[in-house]
């Protein structure tokens, strides 16, 4: 954990509860382990959602669906959301969710692998979120940047990785190391990139707020 546990607690406790559907759909998530943006992280990304109200949104990483609902509710009032996502589990899981939160007119599911359809797409998205495989995120950027029109709003989530970017490689378990090494370097690609200004937030597993120049 980034942030020490009590300032997080206190913050979640003046958070309200989400009730519905999508309250329904993050405890499920929860008891089945998937990953989900955590509370405080979605409470500060509804914040900017609802300053930007974004009209074209790209979601990289699905999942089971719970963020694209999330943000689909702080749209502009002809937003729409794609979102990605390859692991057919998930993408059936998606699909009864968008169906469950009546979203399906808001949400368009892309199944396939993320890599291969950032190459297809074509922008302007006003507004990305980055949520997939840690690893990917240095290969995504290209054509993230891409796709992201001037202005626009690049949110990445999990980049601190609970902490563990801070640790020297020699200390990070052999496995972890090729991520521990490519969030670093994405980190750095963020904060040095000619066409974008980011900003790294002790937030949640840790956000990078990027605006496109």
């Amino acid at each position: 954990m980034i942030v020490e546990e009590r300032v997080t607690s206190f913050i979640n406790s003046m958070n309200k509860d989400d009730e519905g559907i999508i309250g329904e759909i993050e405890r499920e998530a929860l008891a089945d382990g998937v990953p989900i943006i955590r509370r405080e992280t979605r409470e500060w990304m509804k914040t900017m959602l609802l300053i930007k109200k974004p009209v074209r949104v790209l979601e990289v990483g699905t999942a089971v669906g719970f963020s694209a609902i999330y943000m689909s509710r702080f749209l502009a009032e002809d937003g729409h959301i794609e979102t990605i996502e390859k692991w057919e589990p998930r993408i059936k899981q998606a699909k009864i969710n968008f169906a469950r939160a009546k979203a399906e007119d808001k949400i368009t599911l892309l199944e396939g692998d993320a890599a291969e359809w950032l190459k297809r797409l074509n922008g302007a998205y006003d507004f990305i979120f980055m949520d997939a495989a840690k690893g990917q995120y240095i290969h995504f950027l290209p054509d993230v940047v891409r796709v992201l029109q001037k202005g626009g709003i690049l949110i990445s989530d999990n980049v601190l990785q609970d902490g563990a970017v801070f640790d020297s490689k020699y200390v990070v378990e052999r496995r972890n190391r090729t991520i521990h090494a490519r969030m670093r370097e994405y980190l750095y690609a963020l904060k040095n990139h000619e066409l974008l200004e980011t900003s790294v937030i002790p937030l949640g597993d840790g956000v990078a707020l990027s605006v496109k120049k």
